[in-house]
């Protein structure tokens, strides 16, 4: 395949006689004439040794390189950095998570902006890569194809698999007791068995589902684990799959409409998705020029059967669902039910409803049909109320009850919550509430897992509401409801909360309410001082300055609206 570079980005560093000293660069590389003649493709990869999520992303991006070139393409390998979850949980550390999102968009945005790149393959593994990546396709606009690096296999521990989240609730009950030391180290050493993202239907995971469900990945390409040979392959195919993109000139931007967006959403709800999910498509849609806020979510939550039996709030891993048929399969049923847009394009060059009519349904333990699902609505579930007017978000899937009414418990940061867990300090039929943990206020939005999973741990899980401004992690269980907004730190209702006053949420209704009078909490109001948080420079202080709310995604620029020049055309 030849391709004519007078219109495309690397004419800028290859064609004519002023930059023969960027060619000198390539030359040095060993590249031919030929080679620099061709299209420049970025093959971006987040690997690296911060955790077993990443570990094999540079081999695989590696392997790109052989589609890239079979295409008619030289491939340019770089790397972006990750802040690891599981790592950062439950300390400072996972204050750096969802800025990470924003570094690794922009720092993907000045590498193919700086190199002149023409097309995009990206590896990632770990949660906040995943949107940062698609988040940086978009924004660039130039032809591009994600690829996730694959989940891990589960653990096996007395005689059942097991994920992380098992060792972090086994937290829980040693601190309650019921779990000698012994069991929880002898638990630690075999719960995450070798490379690959958190094995359920956590963050990294519904993540790599969206990828496909909004066409971006190649069909059933993300539910394959790290550690099968055949993720060599599709690594390859991404390669060969970008430069066909690119040849017929299909674009993020053309992919990815607002009825893609919508079938992303969807497909969220069906397998009882990350309540993060909430917070990256409304990103990723700005990115596009696109409204799609955490109520035009909840929305489609509202109308989307649950349908995947998925850990945290269900039976099976990550590594069941590809046995079950991956994504694909959970889509097949979808369309075939009238939840998704089918002629929203893909990758392939085909639309999604093409994609799907070479898939069979075919019955398994993992994915219910539409008709006969684990419940009639999504697993997800949007609330809005006196306590959140610009909204919340509460994962349903696996709950036993969805109205929750009691005293209110807080704390006005993670870890004065999580000492008081340790204590044993809460109480059944509380409402926990940790504030100045938003976007802003914390800053970097923290996840509460250690938090959430010592509850369960203690045999509290269903029996407390735990309410934050910050998030929680895709593997959190339990009446948990994240993403308050307007976030303590802008004086929002969540921080005039005191202790005792009732709290009202209903997650049928999508409801959160504070029961405490307007004129008491305009007393309050009055009352309150912002509070300076204490990280005054550096990276957590320049985010804290730019960033936005939630419900819009926790942006630090005004997205596409905005833009008055777009990188693939200059």
């Amino acid at each position: 395949m030849t391709f004519d570079k007078s219109r495309l980005p690397s004419r800028h560093v290859t064609v004519g006689p002023e930059r023969a000293p960027h060619r000198s660069y390539y030359y040095a590389m060993g590249l031919t004439a030929e080679d620099i003649a061709k299209p420049f493709v970025g093959v971006v990869s987040a690997g690296n040794d911060s955790a077993p999520c990443n570990t094999t992303l540079d081999a695989q991006a590696d392997a790109c390189r052989e589609g890239v070139i079979a295409g008619g393409g030289t491939p340019r390998r770089f790397n972006t950095i990750t802040v690891t979850d599981g790592i950062a949980m439950g300390h400072q550390g996972m204050k750096s998570s969802l800025v990470s999102r924003e570094v690794i968009a922009d720092s993907i945005e000045l590498s193919v902006r700086g190199h002149s790149y023409d097309a995009l393959v990206g590896f990632a593994g770990c949660d906040k890569s995943l949107p940062g990546m698609m988040m940086a396709m978009l924004r660039l606009n130039v032809p591009s194809v994600f690829v996730y690096g694959g989940s891990i296999l589960p653990g096996r521990f007395e005689d059942k698999d097991v994920t992380v989240v098992d060792v972090f609730e086994a937290v829980g009950q040693y601190a309650a007791g019921a779990c000698p030391l012994a069991r929880l180290t002898a638990l630690e050493k075999v719960a995450c068995p070798g490379h690959g993202a958190c094995g359920g239907q956590f963050t990294a995971n519904t993540m790599a589902c969206v990828a496909e469900a909004i066409g971006l990945s190649l069909p059933s390409s993300n539910m394959m684990p790290a550690p099968y040979a055949g993720r060599g392959e599709i690594a390859v195919a991404a390669g060969a799959a970008v430069m066909d993109c690119l040849a017929k000139n299909i674009r993020p931007r053309d992919i990815c409409t607002r009825e893609a967006f919508e079938n992303a959403a969807t497909v969220v709800a069906a397998t009882g998705g990350s309540t993060n999910a909430a917070l990256h498509l409304p990103a990723m849609a700005s990115e596009a020029g696109i409204d799609f806020t955490l109520f035009d979510v909840a929305e489609i939550f509202k109308r989307t059967p649950y349908i995947t039996d998925l850990k945290p709030g269900g039976r099976y891993v990550a590594r069941d669902l590809y046995d079950a048929g991956g994504i694909y399969m959970v889509m097949r049923t979808l369309l075939d039910g009238g939840f998704l847009h089918g002629d929203c394009m893909t990758v392939t060059g085909k639309t999604l409803a093409e994609n799907l009519s070479e898939i069979e349904w075919v019955e398994n333990k993992v994915i219910r049909p539409v008709s006969d699902p684990i419940s009639p609505t999504g697993g997800v579930v949007g609330l809005r109320g006196s306590l959140a007017p610009d909204g919340a978000i509460v994962k349903v899937a696996g709950l036993h009850r969805l109205q929750f009414e009691g005293p209110a418990r807080v704390f006005d940061c993670e870890e004065d919550c999580f000492a008081a867990v340790e204590a044993r300090l809460i109480q059944k039929g509380e409402v926990v509430i940790i504030r100045y943990e938003g976007p802003k206020g914390g800053p970097g939005m923290r996840e509460m897992l250690s938090t959430t999973a010592a509850l369960y741990g203690l045999g509290l899980g269903e029996h407390v509401a735990l309410i934050t401004d910050g998030r929680f992690s895709g593997a959190t269980r339990g009446f948990c409801i994240g993403h308050v907004g307007p976030e303590a730190a802008d004086g929002g209702p969540i921080a005039l909360v005191q202790d005792g006053d009732v709290v009202s949420i209903d997650a049928e209704a999508g409801t959160i309410d504070l029961l405490v009078s307007d004129d008491e909490l305009e007393l309050r109001r009055v009352a309150w001082q912002p509070r300076v948080n204490a990280y005054q420079s550096g990276a957590l202080y320049r985010y804290a300055q730019t960033v936005g709310p939630a419900s819009l995604g926790a942006l630090t620029h005004p997205g596409a609206k905005a833009e008055r020049h777009m990188y693939a055309d200059i």
